[in-house]
C-alpha cells in the first residue's frame, strides 16, 4: 500500500490503515510544492533585513531579541536541536515514535513552516524503512512545541543521536553510513519547525485513541459475557429507557447488547431477583460515556493531526510570516486528560463486575471454583485489578490544570500536555489488563452454566478463547493464563 501525503483530510481510521498494512509514504505533488514555495519565500525573505524574525534571524525564546548573523543561521538551527535533545526516563515505545515521523512529515507539508523538501523527504525514508529515533518520555512542557521529545526525533537527521534500527539500538551516524545517507544542513528556522510543533502529544494521543476504540468494542462483548454468567436481566438495556435520556453512547450501548445477546437461552430463562447491580444495570450509561467521550476525542486529536503546529507560521501567498501559538498543547492535553478519566472509569465498573462473578451469588460458586476453601480460584485476579483501578484513579489527576513558567518567563503558560499524553498511554494499557481479567472470570463463571448456552455471538468468542485459556479446575499459575487473555482481546476484533 502507497499513501501519498497531501492536504486530503487524515482520519483515524486512515492512519491506523497506514500503520497496520505497513504503508509505503510519498510525498504528493501538491505537497512538495507546497513545501518547495514556502522555502523560497523564506530564503527570498532573508534577502531582506529590514526586520528581525523570530528563530529565523534571532535567537529562540527568551532570547528573541538577539540577531544572528547570516553565515551562522544554519549553525543556529544545528544548535538548537543538539541542546534541546535534554529527554529523560523511559523511552517512548517504537510503534508511537513511527506516529511521530509520520506527524512531523504531514506538518511539514502544509508549506507553512519552510523544511527543505529533503528533510521532509528524510523522515518520509525512516518511517518507510524503520529507521526509529531513540525519544524519551520526558522533557516537554506540552507548549513551545514538544521540544525536547521533537530534538531526540530530529537528531538523526543532522547524524547524532540513537536510532532502533532491525531491533538493535545503534548510533545514527552508522545506520546514515550504512544507508548512504548524509547528514541533512539545516536552513534557517528548519531546526524550529522540526522541534516546535505537537507531534509527541499528538502521536500518543493516536494510538491511545485507536486502542481505546478497540477495548470499547471490547468492553461491550466482555461485559455482556459477564452479564449472561452473571444471570443478569436484559431490561436496562431495551430501548425505551434510553429514548428518554438520548445519549448517543447510551443508546449505542444499549442496541450493542439487545444484538450480541440475541439467542441466548441464559438471558431469556426467568429471573428470582428484580434487579442487578449498577455495574451491569447501569453499563449502557457507563459505556455509553466512554463512547461518547472517545468520539468527542476523536474529532479534536483528527483537527490536530491535519494542523501546522510549528512557529512562526509562514504564509507565501498573504506575504506574512506570523509569530503565534499553534505549538501550544492545550486543545489537546484537557481532551487527553478526560480520555483517561473515560478509559479509567471502564476498567473501574470492569473490575467491579469481576468482584461479582467471584462473590458467590446467584448459583455460582465463591471464587468461580467447585472446591473452595483447599482452591483460593479466581480470588486475586481480581486483587490485580483492583489495584491497576486504584493506580488508574491516581494517573487521572490531569496534568492539564498545571503549568510551570520557562524560558525567563517568557513561556509564562504551558500545557504540561506531555504529561497527559503519557499518563494517558499507561491508563489505557491498565485498561486493557483489567479488562482481561475480565473476560478470564466471565468465560469461568459460564462454564458454570451449562448445558445453557450464551448467545451465538458469545458463544463463538468463548470458544476461541477456550483455544487459548482453559478452564480452571483447580489452582495453577495464573499469571500467563491473563497474559494470554490480553493478546487475545488484542489479536481478535468480532468487528
Amino acid at each position: 500500500m502507497i499513501h501519498a501525503i497531501s492536504t486530503g483530510r487524515l482520519t483515524l481510521e486512515r492512519l491506523k490503515e497506514i500503520i497496520d498494512s505497513h504503508a509505503t509514504l510519498v510525498l504528493s505533488a501538491e505537497a512538495t510544492q507546497a513545501i518547495l514555495k514556502c522555502r523560497r519565500y523564506l530564503d527570498a525573505k532573508m534577502a531582506d533585513p529590514e526586520r528581525p524574525l523570530y528563530g529565523i534571524t534571532t535567537g529562540f525564546g527568551s532570547l528573541y531579541n538577539v540577531t544572528i548573523p547570516a553565515d551562522e543561521l544554519s549553525q543556529l538551527q544545528h544548535n538548537l536541536v543538539m541542546s534541546h535533545a535534554c529527554g529523560a526516563g523511559e523511552t517512548v515505545r517504537p510503534e508511537i515514535v513511527k506516529l511521530m515521523l509520520f506527524l512531523k512529515a504531514q506538518s511539514l507539508s502544509y508549506g507553512h513552516s519552510g523544511a527543505q523538501l529533503v528533510t521532509v523527504q528524510r523522515l518520509i525514508d525512516m518511517f518507510n524503512e524503520d529507521v526509529l529515533p531513540v525519544v524519551y518520555q520526558q522533557g516537554s512542557l506540552g507548549a513551545s512545541g514538544d521540544l525536547a521529545p521533537l530534538a531526540h526525533l530530529s537528531l538523526p537527521l543532522i547524524g547524532l543521536g540513537e536510532v532502533l534500527y532491525k531491533g538493535e539500538i545503534r548510533p545514527a551516524a552508522e545506520v546514515w553510513a550504512e544507508k548512504g545517507w548524509e547528514p541533512i544542513t539545516l536552513q534557517s528556522k528548519e531546526g524550529l519547525a522540526l522541534l516546535n510543533g505537537t507531534q509527541f502529544m499528538s502521536a500518543h494521543a493516536v494510538w491511545s485513541l485507536l486502542k481505546s476504540m478497540r477495548l470499547s468494542r471490547w468492553a461491550d462483548r466482555i461485559a455482556a459475557m459477564s452479564l449472561d454468567a452473571y444471570d443478569g436481566r436484559i431490561e436496562p438495556f431495551l430501548p425505551l429507557t434510553h429514548l428518554i435520556r438520548p445519549h448517543t453512547g447510551q443508546i449505542e450501548t444499549g442496541k450493542k447488547f439487545m444484538s450480541t445477546l440475541e439467542g441466548s437461552e441464559l438471558i431469556r430463562r426467568p429471573k428470582e431477583h428484580v434487579q442487578d447491580p449498577y455495574s451491569f444495570r447501569c453499563i449502557p450509561q457507563v459505556h455509553g460515556a466512554v463512547k461518547d467521550n472517545i468520539n468527542y476525542v476523536k474529532s479534536v486529536i483528527e483537527n490536530e493531526i491535519n494542523s501546522a503546529t510549528d512557529n512562526p507560521n509562514i504564509f507565501p501567498d498573504e506575504d506574512m510570516i506570523i509569530s503565534a501559538g499553534n505549538f501550544h498543547g492545550e486543545p489537546i492535553a484537557i481532551p487527553m486528560d478526560a480520555l483517561s478519566i473515560a478509559m479509567s472509569e471502564l476498567a473501574s465498573i470492569s473490575e467491579r463486575r469481576t468482584y461479582q462473578l467471584i462473590h458467590g451469588l446467584r448459583g455460582l460458586p465463591k471464587y468461580l471454583v467447585a472446591n473452595p476453601g483447599l482452591n483460593s480460584g479466581f480470588m486475586i485476579p481480581q486483587y490485580t485489578a483492583a489495584n491497576i483501578v486504584s493506580q488508574n484513579k491516581g494517573l487521572c489527576w490531569p496534568a492539564s490544570c498545571d503549568s510551570i513558567p520557562s524560558s525567563q518567563g517568557q513561556e509564562d503558560h504551558v500545557s504540561m500536555g506531555s504529561n497527559s499524553a503519557t499518563k494517558l498511554v499507561r491508563v489505557v494499557d491498565n485498561t486493557e489488563t483489567v479488562l482481561a481479567i475480565e473476560l478470564f472470570n466471565a468465560a469461568q463463571a459460564l462454564e458454570f452454566r451449562r448445558p445453557a448456552k450464551s448467545s451465538p455471538i458469545l458463544e463463538r468468542i468463548f470458544e476461541d478463547y477456550r483455544k487459548e485459556v482453559p478452564f480452571i479446575d483447580n489452582d495453577t499459575y495464573m499469571h500467563p493464563l491473563i497474559e494470554k487473555t490480553v493478546r487475545f482481546i488484542r489479536k481478535e476484533d468480532y468487528l
